[in-house]
This record gives C-alpha cells, structure tokens and sequence, in this order.
C-alpha cells in the first residue's frame, strides 16, 4: 500500500501540474485582459477542483465516492468558484502604495468570479475529456461523464504547455542578448499558438476515437454482434486506441492501430467470458458496493466462485488494463453464504488486490 500511495502521488502531482500549466498559459493569452491576481485566481481555481485526491486517503470507497465528484460537478464547482472569489476580491479590493502593479484598479468581485470561472472550467474540460470523466450531476445524479480522447496524463499536452511558456523566455533572453526590447506582452502571442495546437490536438484524437469506434461497431465478434463498445486512448500514440466490445456472452478486448496502413480483424480480439446468470450472481450484484460500483463501471466483468463458505464474487472494470494500478482502478469483491447471505462487501484498489 505504501509502494502505491507513493506512485499515486507521484502521478497526481504530475496531473495537477497539467492543469497549472494550462492555467498559465490561459494568463499569458489573456494577460491584458485580467485583473490584479488575475494570474494566481486562474492557477489556484485550476488546480483546486484536485483537492478531492485527497479522498484517496480513505480508501477506495471514499475514493470511489469523492475523486472527481463534489468539487467536479457542476454545483460543487459554483461553490468553489464563488470562495476563491471572494477570498481573492477580499485581498484585492485595496489598492496597494509602492508595490508593482499597484497602479492597477482594486479587483471587483464581479472579475473576480469571471476569472475563477474560466480556471475551473478549463479544469473540468480537461478531465472530461479523460477516460475517467467527472460527476458533473452531482449531488442530483451519481453518473460519470467522460469523452475517452485523452489518458489522464497525456505526455503531449504537457510538451506544449510546457514549450508555451518556456520558448518565449529563451527568445526573451537571445532578443535581450541582442540588445533588441519586446514592446509586446511577454508569451502572449505564444500562449495563443499553444492554446490552438491543444484545440487542434484534442480535436484530431476526437476524431481517431470517432474512427475506432466506428471500426469496433462494425464488426462481429465470434458471431456476435456488439451490444456496447469503447475506445479507449494510449498515452504515447493517438493512433493506438485500446478497444472494448461487449456481447451477450464476453467482453472482448482488442488493440487497435488507426495508422496509415494499419488493419482491423476482429478475431484479434480477446474474449473475457462474462459469469451466467444465477440467484447468487443477483444477489452479489444487488448490494450496496456492486450498486455503487455499477454506477461507475464502463464495462463491468463480474465472476462468480464456489467455495466451502458459499460464494465469492469479484467485480471489475474491463475499461482497465489488468497492468493498470492507478487509483481509478478499483474492484469490488462480495462474500454470500450458501444461503446468500451477505458476509462481507469491500473495495480494493486493484494494486492491494492482485495479491
């Protein structure tokens, strides 16, 4: 447990890091627009939404019910954007004698919200368009949306956020060197170019999702035609899409390359065969943790086991990798007696759980 807390941590830090940068680069775009602060309102409102992780402290249950929930959703994200507001029209509202920038007028409250609204909406987009999504409805409705086009930590996004904010300061420092004085906004008119290549970018995984699913949906699959299908992206490849079908009987797992060239054969696919119906498999998936988890599921894959003390039923999400240890990939395992009785119902995180 300790080797995953400190790889989770490692890998949140790594996603908070993203949204700070993305706030960062939305501050130079709009530098000549925003009020005193104006900077620190988007980075502190972009990464804020992060602070249910710590949720993951609790175990998986309270993960599972927390991580990107309250402080996702809609409600919860005008709550956070009405504190930070007010927080920051307190320290802002006064001019300030002697101090750089104090030339500028006091933060209005109105500003104020507008800014804080822009870093947590810039917050919320890049996670909906993560495999994992958000609870946008909450408390109203317990559903998870998401649009698959990006992996939680997308090694592209971060270059250009990354490229965005540090090429100006190397040209800054030759054009200095030179002996040569930038008259304008400093990063502005990069910033600008890094937000259309992310709008560029993201638009071009929509569209190779668009094509995976596609490819998924119109195929059969051991003569079965698909009930429900999902693609999933790689981290490294926007070509490479992880592909997931399900049918009346498996849930079948399939690599797919949309590289030029590249084909599809559905008899590639691995099938994962699903537990057949029972009065026990009702009964596990019928309590709370298996309700719950449902919920949250994309492509649930139940088994079911007999043993001395009656049944063990163990629930997960195909939409995992079975290498895949992050946080989000949790399971559910259910004890029944022989009369179906519920002796126990837990949340593992997969890591704990592999032993």
């Amino acid at each position: 447990m300790g080797s995953l807390c400190w790889l989770r941590a490692e890998y949140t830090t790594v996603e908070i890091l993203t949204h700070a940068l993305l706030s960062l680069i939305l501050a130079r775009a709009g530098q000549t627009l925003l009020p005193r602060y104006g900077a620190a309102m988007l980075v502190v409102s972009g990464v804020a939404p992060d602070l249910d992780f710590a949720s993951f402290l609790g175990g998986p249950s309270a993960f599972l019910r927390f991580h990107r929930g309250v402080l996702h959703s809609v409600a919860g994200s005008v709550v956070v954007v009405g504190l930070l507001a007010v927080i920051f029209w307190a320290v802002g509202r006064r001019p300030i004698a002697n101090r750089p920038g104090s030339n500028l007028p006091p933060v209005s409250l109105l500003a104020a919200l507008a800014v804080c609204a822009a870093g947590v909406a810039a917050h919320l987009l890049l996670d909906l368009a993560s495999g994992i999504g958000v609870q946008l409805l909450l408390p109203f409705r317990q559903t998870w949306t998401a649009w698959n086009l990006l992996s939680n930590l997308d090694p592209w996004i971060l270059a250009f956020l990354v490229l965005g904010l540090l090429l100006p300061v190397v040209f800054r420092l030759v054009s200095e060197e030179i002996g040569e004085r930038e008259k304008r906004p400093r990063g502005r008119r990069a910033a600008f170019v890094t937000l259309l290549l992310l709008l560029i970018y993201v638009g071009a995984r929509a569209g190779l999702h668009s094509r995976a699913v596609d490819e998924l949906n119109s195929r059969e699959y051991r003569g079965a035609a698909p009930l429900a299908t999902g693609a999933f992206p790689s981290a490294l490849s926007p070509f490479a899409w992880r592909g997931l079908v399900s049918t009346d009987n498996t849930i079948e797992q399939i690599e797919i390359s949309l590289a030029p060239g590249a084909g599809f054969d559905p008899d590639r696919a691995v099938p994962h065969f699903k537990a057949e119906d029972s009065t026990a498999l009702e009964a596990a998936e019928n309590t709370p943790a298996a309700k719950t988890f449902l919920r949250y599921a994309r492509f649930p894959l139940a088994s079911l086991e007999r043993d001395d003390e009656g049944y063990r039923f163990t629930l997960r999400d195909m939409r995992f990798a079975s290498s895949d240890y992050g946080a989000e990939n949790i399971i559910v395992r259910v004890g029944l007696s022989a009369d179906l009785r519920v002796t126990r119902q837990e949340f593992h995180y997969a890591n704990s759980a592999a032993r």
